[in-house]
């Protein structure tokens, strides 16, 4: 067929084009063979021009031909994308697509006859202004997120159309994505429930079931509930409502991929399937979520029972094919009616709890409380507190100088986060640091905290002051993260400074609880110029072995071991032990927390490289480390064996 257009196209419409192309080449070819031989003093015949002007015709049919087969498929092309957009706009079925946000970019005239809504009403909008359900916001957001994870969802929503009427309608809708890999646009298929010829048992299933595992879906859950609840206030008895998600399913999604991951949703499903009993409902909310209610009005029904079940059943390995799969879940359980009296409270107390039992290790359920709430209400409150203060410049740092013991002088200022809540009282630094690596903060709190740093050090700089290393402590999280590094050197960098103005520490649990990854990390820090500590040194179970393997210039004994150095015998022997050990390995040491003289004196007879404390100097303002580092940096006499006053 093909074929036969281009010849027919050659033959009627493009005769005058192909000679053209002829002469072309032939003349072309000639005119290189007159100026070749011109060039070597030949003389020009005719005769010597008839391969020239032959190979230059064939060259010319070639480059016509060409010419003519590419115009030929543009227009075919063309002809293509404009049936496919009629067909489109014009099908007997209802299609939609959406981009990554959600807004709808296409809709067919099918899906806007049966919505009775035009055009210029639809395009650019979130579907969820169709939406007719209690959240369409979250609705949407983890209809995307399934698109993102499964790329295919097929469920059932009921939609608002234009005038005021509601329909049912079961939605088949696949994800492409980018040549980068991003979620692009979307391509759904509609299909009005009603119109269906199917029975209404089908219609129940397709609107009330997960189509993954089979089980009822949010909208079904909430109708069981709700009847439950009613049920227990008639009869005078409790409901329990078990929320429970996979602990660390993500994992096996990104290891594995999705299609795995479905394969453990389903058996998650099944196992779980033999612990409910007529009356009971399990349902997926979606991704790794679950819900079960359990109500008995007949005998007062013993929760930990059925969630030491479930942990129990999970913690078994999953088999996909060859492979052996392990997660664990997290449980939380509320209870109509202390809990909450309707399926929207009843099931996010059971979230709150289920939280908690993820933040206190995973594997583990925990009850709902009126002191969960308040917990999770109040941390909901750092969070946001945090993140104004982040994004509006109410945080601050403070410095505390650490003294070489040897001369007495300020070697090193380690820069310490201050944040004071609305109430105008500080918050520990270590609760700010939770709340940021919980929230995902701390990445963007990590380089604020670099670039006023950078910005303080140039400052005192310009002052003509004394420059001392800037200690910096990171979260495991930064370590992990495949960036992190670039970016630190970027802002470090644009501030003029060198990475060696600054010393890197990270925890002993970051360091030791994620070795593997830790340790590319530290010893890229390294080659790019900056120093290295591993801080809060003794309050883990660091292995020797790694700790040589470290690319550490220096350990920094933890507060808890130096706070009671005096106290406890074993203190003082684990302190004694880290300091020679260090020492042998080539290492600084610095002990953190020093209060008092005797600390002080201990410290110095065993060694210490370098120590800090509020018996030296608490951290302080910029203000106050200027006048410090104008007035010499001393902090102690020579040796150590006195303070300076």
């Amino acid at each position: 067929m093909r074929s036969s257009k281009l010849q027919a196209y050659s033959r009627h419409l493009a005769l005058p084009a192909m000679l053209f192309w002829i002469v072309a080449g032939a003349v072309v070819l000639c005119a290189v063979a007159v100026i070749e031989r011109l060039s070597n003093d030949l003389p020009v015949d005719p005769a010597n021009l008839t391969f020239p002007a032959l190979l230059g015709a064939i060259a010319g049919i070639l480059f016509g031909r060409s010419e003519l087969r590419i115009n030929l498929m543009s227009r075919l092309l063309q002809k293509s994308e404009k049936r496919l957009g009629t067909l489109y706009h014009h099908t007997p079925a209802m299609l939609h697509s959406l981009d990554a946000d959600g807004r709808l970019v296409y809709v067919s005239q099918s899906w806007l006859d049966a919505l009775d809504y035009r055009l210029e009403q639809v395009i650019g909008r979130p579907f969820s202004d169709f939406l007719a359900a209690d959240d369409p916001g979250e609705t949407l957001l983890r209809h995307l997120q399934a698109l993102t994870e499964r790329g295919e969802v097929r469920t059932c929503y009921r939609l608002r159309c234009g005038d005021g009427r509601e329909i049912d309608v079961a939605l088949t809708e696949v994800r492409r994505a980018d040549p980068g890999g991003e979620p692009a646009e979307s391509l759904a298929v509609l299909n009005d429930l009603a119109q269906l010829p199917v029975s209404s048992g089908q219609v129940d299933k397709l609107a009330y079931s997960d189509s993954l595992t089979g089980l009822p879906n949010r909208a079904l859950l909430n109708d069981r509930l709700l009847h439950a609840i009613a049920l227990a206030r008639r009869e005078n008895c409790r409901v329990g409502v078990f929320f429970f998600d996979l602990d660390r399913f993500k994992t096996i999604n990104d290891t594995q991929g999705h299609a795995v991951g479905d394969l453990v949703l389903r058996s998650v499903a099944q196992r779980l399937k033999k612990y409910i009993r007529e009356g009971d409902t399990f349902a997926r909310l979606g991704g790794d979520e679950f819900v079960i209610v359990q109500a008995d009005p007949n005998h007062d029904p013993n929760f930990a029972v059925l969630a030491r079940r479930i942990l129990e059943t999970l913690r078994e390995p999953f088999r996909i094919g060859e492979r052996e799969l392990y997660t664990t879940a997290s449980v939380g359980i509320a209870i109509y009616p202390g809990d909450g009296e309707d399926p929207a409270s009843l099931l996010k107390s059971a979230d709150i709890a289920m939280y908690v039992a993820k933040s206190l290790g995973r594997n583990n359920f925990q009850f709902f409380s009126n002191e969960l709430n308040a917990r999770m209400l109040s941390r909901a409150n750092l969070e946001a507190g945090l993140r104004r203060a982040l994004y509006n410049d109410e945080l601050t740092l403070h410095y505390q100088p650490q003294v070489d013991l040897a001369t007495g002088r300020v070697v090193a200022l380690e820069a310490m986060l201050r944040w004071e809540n609305k109430a105008g009282q500080p918050v520990p630094p270590v609760e700010v640091i939770r709340i940021a690596e919980e929230s995902g903060l701390i990445y963007d709190l990590g380089e604020w905290i670099l670039e006023q740093a950078c910005r303080q050090c140039r400052q005192w700089q310009a002052a003509g002051l004394p420059m001392v290393r800037i200690a910096l402590n990171v979260s495991g999280h930064h370590l992990r993260q495949s960036n992190f590094i670039d970016r630190f050197e970027r802002i470090i960098e644009e501030s003029g400074l060198h990475p060696s103005a600054f010393e890197i520490e990270a925890s002993e649990s970051a360091a030791m609880g994620h070795i593997q990854e830790v340790i590319p990390a530290l010893t890229d820090l390294q080659v790019r110029g900056f120093g290295l500590a591993l801080d809060h040194f003794g309050a883990g179970s660091s292995s020797l072995l790694y700790l040589k393997c470290l690319p550490i210039q220096r350990i920094k004994i933890t507060v808890e071991i130096v706070r009671d150095i005096h106290q406890n015998p074993d203190y003082t022997a684990i302190v004694e032990a880290i300091i020679a050990m260090a020492h042998r390995l080539g290492l600084k040491v610095t002990a953190v927390g020093v209060e008092t003289p005797g600390q002080l004196e201990f410290l110095r007879r065993q060694g210490c490289d370098e120590v800090a404390g509020n018996l030296l100097s608490p951290a302080l303002p910029p203000d106050a480390v200027a006048a410090l580092l104008a007035g010499g940096t001393g902090l102690l006499a020579p040796g150590g064996s006195s303070l300076c006053q």
